[in-house]
């Protein structure tokens, strides 16, 4: 039986979304337009990758046991027209394999297997996103990240799941490239876009999306803390948009980042300043330790 983490949080759609499989048909926008003003949703980066291979099912496994509200994947498509979890062009990196994922059928990188963080051979297997989503389904929400390019045939694998607003996908693209390519799927599923705020367009890719979509979350990167930085994050807030910040290294959350916290010890000037800007999604290296400082402030049940 699934765990029951948000049961003592009953204004969350988002609580009965991940912690009760019976209630998993409810829509991850409705999940994030009712994110308490208490609660910060963790995003783990491929997983759990430092004590599993990155993009593995072990890895998304120990995100849903150590409590994780959204684990990050990757996608690849295999010559037979299969989706895998791969980051990389190639797979020589995380795999015994070498080469372009497309120029394998999916039962040849299967004989494969994926390396660890130090680059050694595990047990575990390259897994197709239908074998995730089956993992994931009324657990965990999943956020696509390398995906975009699949969009079609991730979007009928999560119909064939029933994991449709379970998932997240996302991309940098301006509202009128993603509509042209997309419209037709773009409103049946939860779509994020990514907007950097280093670029002088940012402002009008981010109008763009408020005027003709309304996300209910953006994913915003941005390489300083600048007054600008703070005016363009109070305003997609201000939208009723919430916001997904990456803490993974400096230069994508203005220098307010997971090394800062865990290995500086400077926990209110990494993810404390993320939260004092009223953002409620942060995706993180070090899940673990992020859910911790959280569950201290009363800011993660």
């Amino acid at each position: 039986m699934i765990r029951n983490r948000f049961l003592c949080s009953c204004l969350l759609v988002w609580c009965a979304l991940i912690s009760c499989a019976q209630q998993s048909d409810e829509n991850v926008n409705k999940a994030l337009q009712n994110i308490n003003g208490q609660s910060v949703l963790v995003v783990s980066h491929r997983a759990d990758w430092r004590n599993a291979p990155e993009n593995s099912l072990q890895a998304i496994k120990n995100c849903i046991e150590m409590g994780v509200d959204m684990v990050e994947i990757d996608l690849k498509k295999t010559k037979d027209g299969h989706l895998i979890l791969m980051h990389d062009k190639k797979i020589d990196r995380t795999t015994t394999g070498k080469g372009l994922p497309q120029d394998y059928t999916l039962a040849e990188l299967k004989k494969f297997r994926l390396k660890n963080g130090a680059g050694h051979k595990t047990a575990h297997l390259i897994p197709t996103l239908e074998e995730v989503m089956n993992l994931c389904k009324g657990k965990i929400l999943v956020n696509v990240d390398k995906g975009y390019d699949y969009f079609q045939e991730a979007y009928q694998i999560l119909e064939k799941t029933g994991t449709t607003h379970q998932c997240i996908i996302k991309s940098d693209f301006p509202y009128e490239k993603v509509t042209s390519e997309h419209g037709d799927v773009l409103q049946k599923m939860t779509f994020m876009p990514v907007v950097n705020l280093d670029n002088p367009e940012a402002e009008t890719i981010i109008d763009g999306y408020i005027r003709n979509l309304k996300p209910t979350v953006f994913e915003l990167v941005f390489s300083k803390d600048s007054e600008e930085t703070l005016r363009l994050i109070k305003k997609v807030r201000d939208s009723g948009a919430e916001v997904f910040v990456n803490a993974m290294w400096p230069e994508l959350c203005g220098g307010h980042d997971d090394d800062k916290a865990v290995e500086e010890q400077k926990y209110e000037q990494s993810w404390g300043w993320i939260v004092r800007q009223d953002i409620r999604l942060i995706q993180t290296d070090r899940p673990r330790e992020l859910l911790e400082y959280l569950k201290k402030k009363n800011l993660h049940p």
